[in-house]
């Protein structure tokens, strides 16, 4: 493993914990990550890149060690995109390398939107453009049926419902079936249990889904028909490499339908042996796709 190095980095609104790895003169490759991750998730592709770049893996807010703001006004998109925006100028860098999964990848569509010029390449592990998201959530049904969750985590009771009998509804519900495969030790199980933890922070994450605009109808019911995001608007207008592991029982395979309409200069690769936790279950694939797509675009 190559070592990981931590700091404080206060970014505007907030400061963010910050883990480091590989040559500090090269190439930033930023990692965001996703619910109920942390830097943690990170720890495998860091090493696996260290070599070349210079590897950064932020707590994003209300996780980890981060600051983690009470309100849920504090967790809408525009905080959370500036957020990205103060750490990478704390960087000293003028562009990254984006990778980043669920929420992350949430976070990095409207950064890369906002932002296009500071972004080198962009690439997206399971994490819909949000054109796409509200698409599937209209006209899907399989779509709005594995979208409940969100009904939930957005009650009053969901801290509480999480966080029972040490967190074992959380952990059943995300990171069980990696470490049943044999894929996290009882060292990383105990990281996460930590992380979730940390006062504030199972309410920190939890606030991500209560400031989100996106709207799930109740199963079974027909949401009301509105017109798509316009790519004139919502477009991302630089190099993107969407991985996708095709197992995924939260997002579906076709969230990654007609992306190209929003992402002009795009490349989907498609797991199928993945889920939702795809660099985690195939960090081999990932690695390889990542380096391919790179080394094909200077």
């Amino acid at each position: 493993m190559v070592e990981i190095t931590h700091r404080r980095v206060p970014v505007g609104e907030v400061t963010l914990h910050v883990a480091e790895a590989g040559r500090p003169d090269a190439p930033v490759m930023l990692f965001l990550h996703g619910f109920p991750e942390f830097w943690y998730a990170w720890k495998g592709m860091m090493s696996r890149f260290a070599g070349e770049y210079r590897c950064v893996a932020p707590d994003l807010r209300g996780f980890g060690e981060s600051d983690a703001p009470a309100e849920v006004e504090a967790y809408r998109t525009k905080r959370v995109v500036g957020d990205i925006l103060g750490l990478i100028d704390a960087l000293g860098v003028d562009k990254v390398i984006l990778v980043a999964h669920d929420w992350g990848g949430a976070a990095a569509w409207s950064f890369a939107m906002a932002h296009p010029g500071r972004i080198h390449r962009l690439i997206i592990l399971n994490s819909p453009h949000p054109a796409t998201f509200q698409r599937e959530l209209m006209r899907n049904p399989e779509q709005i049926r594995a979208s409940q969750y969100f009904r939930l985590f957005r009650t009053p009771e969901a801290e509480e419902k999480l966080s029972a009998n040490d967190f074992d509804w959380l952990w059943r519900f995300s990171m069980r079936p990696v470490y049943d495969k044999g894929l996290m030790s009882d060292e990383d199980r105990a990281a996460y249990l930590e992380a979730w933890g940390r006062p504030g922070r199972l309410t920190g994450g939890l606030n991500w889904y209560r400031a989100s605009p996106i709207d799930v109808v109740p199963a079974g019911t027909t949401p009301p028909e509105q017109p798509l995001l316009d790519p004139a608007v919502y477009s991302v207008r630089v190099p993107t490499l969407v991985i996708w592991g095709l197992g995924d029982t939260a997002l579906v395979p076709g969230l990654i339908e007609g992306l190209e309409a929003w992402v002009p200069d795009l490349r989907i690769e498609r797991v199928q042996h993945a889920t939702h936790w795809i660099a985690h279950e195939a960090p081999d694939e990932v690695e390889a796709h990542i380096r391919d797509f790179l080394s094909k675009r200077g």
